[in-house]
């Protein structure tokens, strides 16, 4: 072997990223003061792009495949290095291996709760948490923003920067949906916020191909206020309810024998369903004197000034009360009330 050959062989011929980790996103090819002879070769495997940097400018960028580095396949390259003689003399140059696979094992959550309005509940105040997927889309927009000259850049790097994004756009994402369909709504709003976190991480070079909510979760009181209405949906006619209940009651008394328990027990359970009966005006505690109770709809409006009746709605069909009445009436047969509802003139005298 010459003196020539030697030298020869301390040049690198063959460049190639065998990733055995996996949370790296660049990785830089260490040449330890070795020049890359011309002629090597370049060996790109599927999910990784190779980027070509000189003197701090990215010069070529190689997507999967084999390729002997010579002048047709650096171009840029060859410009830069201003080669005149051949193109055969070895180049120093620095090699990044970008990862382009999905990186599937980035999680998000909610360090604060997102307070949103509800048009049935009110404001509320919402966790959540969930994953994600991150992909390099621009390999040479990825080393320029943010992994620069990081000779081993991964994920656990951008995972902050990501995470801020996230929670930035859930808030708007949850806003709009009421509580009753975030569950069913999930999926959907996920689809919805990998779009706009692409769209927002498009300059950097990554994508978000699949974001997943796993849960939302609402404060113990609106969870509790939302199992009683659950519960009211499932109990139907509460009059029907009451007198279960009664029996219920009677049953574990002792039976039939107890004849007090049992008229007590049937009262019970009748005085319940009366009072749990929709529609039904109920009287409430005496009002002061000349005081008035107005009934619509199966509900109940007062004390109100009987000078304040025509303001609060009093037509000739409402039913009033008051203290002393043995029940509601409609008001076109209090005579009292008469004035506050007019009436029909009499006609005019002869001329």
């Amino acid at each position: 072997m010459t003196l020539f050959d030697k030298i020869r062989g301390e040049f690198i011929d063959i460049v190639e990223w065998l990733d055995d980790s996996r949370d790296t996103l660049v990785w830089r090819f260490p040449r330890y003061e070795n020049e890359i002879k011309m002629g090597a070769r370049l060996v790109v495997r599927e999910s990784q792009v190779a980027v070509f940097v000189n003197e701090g400018q990215i010069a070529d960028a190689f997507t999967p495949g084999t390729y002997t580095l010579e002048t047709r396949n650096l171009p840029i390259l060859s410009t830069l290095q201003g080669w005149k003689h051949g193109f055969h003399s070895p180049f120093k140059a620095e090699v990044y291996f970008v990862s382009s696979r999905q990186f599937a094992d980035f999680k998000w959550g909610t360090q604060n709760p997102i307070m949103v309005r509800d048009p049935e509940f009110g404001p509320v105040r919402l966790r959540a948490f969930g994953a994600y997927a991150a992909r390099v889309t621009d390999a040479p927009a990825l080393l320029r923003e943010l992994a620069g000259t990081d000779p081993q850049f991964r994920t656990e790097e951008v995972e902050g920067y990501l995470r801020q994004l996230v929670v930035g756009r859930l808030a708007h994402a949850l806003a709009g949906v009421p509580l009753l369909d975030l569950a069913a709504g999930q999926h959907e709003m996920g689809r919805r916020l990998a779009e706009a976190l692409t769209a927002d991480l498009a300059g950097v070079g990554l994508a978000i191909p699949t974001f997943t909510i796993e849960n939302i979760s609402l404060p113990p009181e609106v969870e509790r206020a939302l199992d009683k209405r659950s519960q009211m949906g499932l109990l139907g006619d509460l009059g029907e309810y009451a007198k279960f209940q009664a029996a219920n009651a009677l049953e574990n008394a002792g039976g039939a024998g107890e004849g007090m328990g049992l008229g007590m027990g049937i009262a019970a359970g009748q005085h319940m369903a009366e009072a749990l009966r929709p529609n039904q005006p109920q009287e409430g505690p005496p009002p002061l004197p000349g005081r008035w109770f107005l009934g619509e709809n199966g509900t109940q409006r007062g004390p109100i000034d009987q000078a304040d009746l025509p303001g609060a709605g009093l037509t000739r069909d409402t039913l009033v009360w008051r203290s002393g009445m043995p029940q509601w009436t409609p008001a076109r047969d209090v005579p009292e009330l008469a004035p506050l509802l007019g009436g029909t003139p009499p006609p005019l005298p002869p001329t």
